[in-house]
């Protein structure tokens, strides 16, 4: 009689959300998939200047200045920011009035509004996105001459 081999693992179904338990809830596609990030939800409203070294998910008001410069900044549907943010990654779902710093990339999703200035070396602003003010990708500066080409130019100059 045949004898259905086992399957390797790789193949063998694994288990659905819908069929595992979850202690929490799953995160959203947009938001941080980060191992942690910080949270000030909808009902916070904060004034005042906001730092610190991990990412964050705001969908609550904050009036003042955030600045998270290597961490991610995600500013969710019902975030409303008056102030600059800074950040290594900013992405905006919710509403913005102040100039965006991102280090690495901003992006803007289609239910977010910006009214600043944006200044980050990669922008994304989906179809649908609200934006008005400036965009400044300019490359970060590099240093004015490399070592090899100080040897190349001391030798030319000899």
């Amino acid at each position: 009689m045949w004898k259905k081999s086992p399957e390797p693992e790789e193949f063998r179904p694994q288990a659905t959300p819908a069929t595992q338990p979850s202690t929490a809830p799953a995160p959203k596609a947009s938001y941080p998939q980060a191992k942690d990030y910080a949270t000030i939800g909808s009902t916070i409203s904060i004034k005042g200047d906001l730092s610190g070294e991990e990412d964050l998910l705001i969908e609550g008001k904050l009036e003042g200045k955030i600045e998270l410069r290597r961490h991610c900044v995600t500013i969710g549907k019902n975030g409303r920011i008056k102030g600059d943010v800074f950040g290594k990654i900013i992405t905006v779902e919710g509403t913005v009035e102040g100039n965006l710093y991102g280090e690495e990339q901003l992006i803007l999703r289609q239910a977010g509004t910006v009214r600043g200035n944006i200044v980050a070396p990669r922008v994304a602003l989906e179809d649908g996105s609200n934006f008005k003010g400036s965009i400044d990708m300019s490359p970060k500066e590099k240093p004015a001459t490399a070592p090899q080409d100080k040897v190349a130019t001391a030798a030319k100059s000899s």
